[in-house]
């Protein structure tokens, strides 16, 4: 592994998967990705899945999982991890009820800790991924600080999006470094100028201050996602893979 690990989210490719699941994954590692963020096997075994990602070359360095799903079924999550090769749990989405106003943070950050507390138990990082429903201020706190400052860096870490931080007005770089050494994990997604999603490097954002702010601040993972595409997703996400490429991020 290079400064970073480089992966794709599949959520990138998702309606290709649903279509094709082995295949899709074929195309991801053939188009050069080392790494994947997955969160299921497309209905074969544990087992199965990982001999044929082995096979393929592809690591699954970690996956999203809803934090009800942790907190009722936390051991077949690990299982599932541990077959995969995962070292990541990342829950990547609070429902609204949990979040309206500064106690709902609080409560969801106690909640969190008592999960990652299990999740790092059992050999895991256990991250929490934002979109910018977090930057509603409540009592002049963005709901995101108030979750971080109430729930323990060891215990719980962040995987920062880049196009939600600027969706939500700030800027990512400035928040990587905000939470240097508690941002493993880092999605990379472009903005175009009407605020729609962008391959990586074809939108507005500063990927120079992005890239410098991750290694300043200890980002080890970096995933491709991309929730909407223009074209059709592979290409998208192939695109976004040669921009890394061209960054020095990847080995040709």
């Amino acid at each position: 592994m290079g400064k970073f690990g480089i992966a794709l989210q599949t959520y990138t490719v998702r309606d290709d998967m649903a279509r094709d699941f082995k295949g899709t994954l074929q195309k991801v590692a053939e188009m050069g990705y080392p790494a994947v963020q997955l969160s299921s096997t497309g209905g074969m075994s544990v087992q199965e899945a990982r001999q044929f990602l082995d096979s393929l070359g592809l690591k699954v360095f970690g996956g999203h999982f809803g934090i009800e799903q942790l907190e009722k079924d936390l051991d077949s999550v690990l299982e599932l991890a541990r077959g995969l090769g995962m070292e990541y749990i990342v829950v990547p989405w609070m429902p609204e009820e949990l979040r309206r106003d500064a106690e709902g943070w609080k409560s969801v950050a106690k909640r969190m800790n008592a999960i990652g507390e299990k999740v790092v138990a059992a050999g895991f990082t256990f991250c929490y991924h934002n979109h910018s429903f977090e930057f509603q201020k409540f009592d002049g706190k963005y709901g995101l600080d108030i979750f971080y400052e109430n729930s323990d860096p060891k215990l719980v870490q962040a995987e920062l999006d880049t196009y939600w931080v600027k969706h939500g007005g700030e800027d990512p770089a400035e928040y990587i470094r905000k939470y240097a050494g508690r941002v493993p994990l880092l999605h990379l997604k472009d903005m175009a100028e009407d605020g729609s999603f962008a391959e990586v490097g074809h939108g507005i954002l500063d990927w120079d201050a992005i890239f410098k702010a991750a290694e300043q601040s200890g980002v080890k993972w970096m995933a491709v996602e991309q929730d909407v595409c223009k074209r059709p997703p592979l290409e998208s996400a192939k695109l976004s893979l040669d921009f890394l490429r061209s960054k020095g991020l990847l080995l040709p």
